[in-house]
């Protein structure tokens, strides 16, 4: 069984994931207008004026047992340009999942998503001792499903209309892993190479 620190600090290579809380709200509505990222049918992404209630609702899953929110900040320069959470989390099984990801725009395709994800997975194997950790995206986010793919997560399957979309439309929802074995033999190797080549 796991027990998930939700006020634990995850740092390195790059990225700093600090604990969310209400202090954020400028820098996560700054970050989110990068992009205009709450556009997006398929993202969790606040609108401007719903940011607050957005942080609301992760520090309450987060107060009951099932999430653990971090705002992502990039060290150089020191900015909040995103956001991550375990979520799911499955004490009895050792099990979390990552998710609730988002990053501004100018900061996609950088360092920042391969280093929080391998920090992410540092901690929830190597410091937490999970079985497995588990991702789940929109089937129409085909991007999210090629980079969840590149860390070397395994395709799970589809639920099918498995829940809302932003615009009211049902989502089927397609479901990846990484066991604690695959993260030993291959995965986490696979993230430091990746990671390596953006730096």
């Amino acid at each position: 069984m796991i027990r998930v620190d939700p006020n634990v600090v995850l740092e390195g290579r790059g990225v700093r994931l600090e604990p969310m809380g209400l202090e954020h709200e400028a820098d996560l509505r700054l970050a989110a207008a990068d992009g205009e990222l709450w556009t997006l049918n398929f993202t969790s992404v606040p609108e401007p004026d719903k940011t607050q209630a957005y942080i609301d609702a992760a520090l309450a899953e987060r107060d009951r047992g099932v999430r653990c929110p971090w705002v992502v900040r990039e060290t150089r320069g020191g900015s909040v340009v995103g956001s991550t959470s375990y979520h799911d989390i499955i004490p009895a099984a050792s099990r979390v999942e990552i998710g609730y990801t988002w990053y501004a725009r100018s900061w996609q395709r950088t360092h920042v998503n391969t280093a929080c994800k391998l920090r992410l997975l540092e901690h929830a194997f190597d410091e937490l001792g999970c079985a497995v950790v588990g991702w789940r995206t929109d089937n129409l986010n085909l991007r999210s499903q090629a980079a969840i793919e590149r860390l070397g997560a395994r395709k799970d399957g589809v639920i099918r209309r498995q829940q809302l979309r932003r615009d009211g439309t049902l989502r089927d929802t397609v479901m990846y892993s990484v066991t604690a074995e695959e993260w030993r033999d291959a995965v986490r190797a696979r993230l430091e190479a990746l990671l390596s080549k953006r730096a």
